[in-house]
């Protein structure tokens, strides 16, 4: 969807990074191994974006390095953006997902929610077929500058566990979270 909005999906890729890790800065050749292009095209949208102003260089050493300028004019229109670009990434991840098993409980954390200690981003209680959800994740994976982990469990595991007040699940359930389905606690 971005892209179609910017022009360029090297661009997308590197807002999506700048934009969700204010606080890092990275070098040509880290960027172009996070966002699996050229080095040509990161150099060129390198370049735009600080002639924009929305990247900042600066050498340490012999390594010339960006970091996005958080005062730069539009920044936080673009953040917003950048996260509600991923919100509507996050529904259709959730809708393909359902469509491929029988699912009782959905839901997205870690990476999703910006819960930094999580142990997984998506937890599915139901039957799943594992292929087809693999091939989903990596392919929403592109998308993300992170690896996207996943857990399933069948539903008497779910419950098992759940009465046990298991370490992970419980950390899963108290968290911040975004359920998708939930047809185990709202009977």
């Amino acid at each position: 969807m971005l892209e179609q909005l910017f022009g360029s999906r090297t661009r997308v890729k590197l807002l999506r990074i700048f934009l969700t890790n204010p606080d890092n800065d990275y070098f040509v050749r880290e960027l172009t191994r996070k966002i699996k292009e050229r080095i040509n095209s990161v150099r060129r949208e390198l370049e735009n974006l600080e002639e924009m102003g929305l990247v900042s260089p600066h050498q340490v050493g012999q390594k010339k390095f960006y970091r996005v300028n958080t005062d730069f004019t539009l920044y936080p229109e673009l953040k917003s953006l950048m996260l509600k670009s991923q919100m509507t990434m996050e529904r259709s991840l959730a809708k393909n997902i359902k469509k491929i098993g029988q699912i009782s409980y959905l839901v997205l954390t870690g990476l999703f929610t910006g819960v930094v200690n999580a142990q997984t981003d998506i937890l599915i209680v139901g039957k799943v077929n594992r292929k087809k959800l693999k091939r989903l994740v990596n392919e929403f994976h592109k998308d993300f500058d992170k690896k996207i982990r996943y857990t399933i469990m069948t539903k008497k595991e779910f419950e098992y566990r759940n009465d046990l007040t298991d370490k992970f699940l419980y950390t899963i359930l108290e968290n911040q979270k975004i359920v998708i389905t939930d047809k185990i606690f709202t009977k």
